[in-house]
């Protein structure tokens, strides 16, 4: 079969590299891709939002199966383009991407059907949310309602803080129409863990947890980024947790989207918070996580075709999903000063290396094909994941392999996975 993946990301090369894996596809093709995702598809300098071309080129190619990797072009509604005409495609239609494209509702879904979350309050006003703050318990989480390359959500320790965050996104502008409406909840603790999963509308399979690490800098400190690394899976994310959040979070989820006339397929990610009173939902995202998709995919057993064609089909129940034993972390290799200000084109050395290597993969992010060799084309760079038998050694391992590339201004995280420490042996 003929597979095309949309997207250029460190995520979509994750997802070409199970795809590549599979018996079934004898194509693969990628808009725009990136140049390590180059090595394994023929790729199209196609955008990710010019939905036409996109349609135009799966149908040129008689594209069997198209997968949509980011989450611009499924709250955009590029599934239900491809539909449209006739291709089969693995993602949310636009009805149900909602459940990322606006954090109001899924706030409010997550209130109507009792699905445990912070509380919150929701702004279509800059003067409401300030006048509101003023009687708020600080510290509060400020977010845009809509996308903003998952930098729109800002911890405010201080009303100053909360104040300037409000200010910053619904006065100023700062992602756009993603501030037309802010949510402000209350600050939750505890250890934050990514739970990602297929869904065919009506049924639910988990896939192994993940921990993200957001800020730019080490111990949690700097801006939010799109993710400076992450491991799998988290220890503090037991089977009895897992028990409790299939009953009270999981489950309900997927039924609530139903009921709303939203049946949701494809990938739904739960970012959530263990606290003292149990898991909260941080977050809903409506697609593979990036990087979490670099430490997940490498441990799936399954043929991932099998499972994204059940999940179109409806028939994931038939579905078992399978997991090795074993454990991986993903360092994010970064150009310095990301993500505020930092340059490209920068020459990157020793990605042939990987190749030599079993059980470490070097996910290209923000990186293309050049007259000079591999460049820099991004603030992420590359995703430097490696497997162990064990979190600790995949971490060993993991920043072990970030010594093998090199590039002007490489940065990176020294402490992904450091909280695997915390755990009693």
């Amino acid at each position: 079969m003929k597979v095309l993946i949309v997207g250029g990301g460190g995520r979509e090369h994750a997802i070409a590299a199970a795809v590549a894996k599979s018996p079934q596809v004898d194509k693969l093709y990628c808009v725009p891709g990136n140049a390590g995702i180059a090595q394994l598809a023929e790729c199209a300098d196609i955008k990710v939002m010019e939905f036409e071309s996109v349609v135009s080129f799966a149908k040129e190619k008689e594209v069997d199966l198209a997968i949509v990797g980011p989450d611009d072009p499924l709250v955009g509604g590029l599934v239900d383009e491809l539909e449209n005409a006739g291709i089969r495609a693995f993602g949310p239609n636009k009805k149900a991407a909602i459940l990322e494209g606006s954090k109001a509702f899924s706030k409010d879904l997550m209130k109507k059907y009792g699905i445990p979350t912070a509380q919150y309050e929701v702004f279509t006003k800059a003067a409401d949310a300030l006048k509101y703050l003023d009687g708020a318990k600080i510290p509060v989480v400020v977010k845009a309602d809509g996308l903003a390359l998952g930098k729109g959500v800002l911890i405010c320790n201080t009303l100053k803080e909360a104040r300037n965050a409000v200010k910053d996104i619904m006065l100023d502008k700062k992602f756009g129409t993603a501030g037309n409406k802010v949510v402000i909840e209350e600050f939750m603790t505890g250890h934050e863990v990514s739970v990602l999963s297929f869904c065919d509308g009506k049924t639910i399979k988990i896939m192994s947890s993940a921990q993200d690490h957001k800020r730019a800098g080490d111990g949690d400190t700097g801006l939010n980024t799109g993710g400076m690394g992450t491991f799998s899976p988290s220890p503090f994310f037991t089977k009895s947790i897992e028990t409790y959040c299939m009953k009270h979070i999981f489950k309900p989820t997927v039924e609530a989207m139903s009921k709303e006339g939203r049946p949701f397929k494809g990938v739904i990610f739960f970012g959530l918070m263990l606290t003292e009173d149990g898991p909260k939902v941080l977050e809903y995202n409506a697609r593979f996580g990036d990087p979490e998709a670099q430490v997940v995919l490498p441990r799936m057993k399954n043929d991932i075709i099998d499972v994204m064609e059940a999940c179109i089909d409806g028939k994931l129940g038939k579905v078992r999903l399978e997991f090795e034993d074993n454990a991986a972390v993903c360092v994010v290799l970064a150009e310095n000063g990301y993500p505020v200000k930092y340059t490209k084109g920068h020459v990157i050395t020793g990605l042939e290396e990987f190749k030599r290597k079993r059980n470490y993969f070097c996910f290209h992010a923000g990186t293309k094909k050049t007259s000079k060799g591999v460049v820099t084309n991004g603030g992420r760079v590359l995703g430097v994941t490696a497997l162990g038998s064990d979190l600790k050694k995949a971490r060993a391992n993991a920043y072990k392999a970030t010594e093998w590339v090199d590039f002007e201004g490489k940065y990176m995280r020294h402490d992904i996975g450091k909280a695997i420490d915390e755990v009693k042996e």
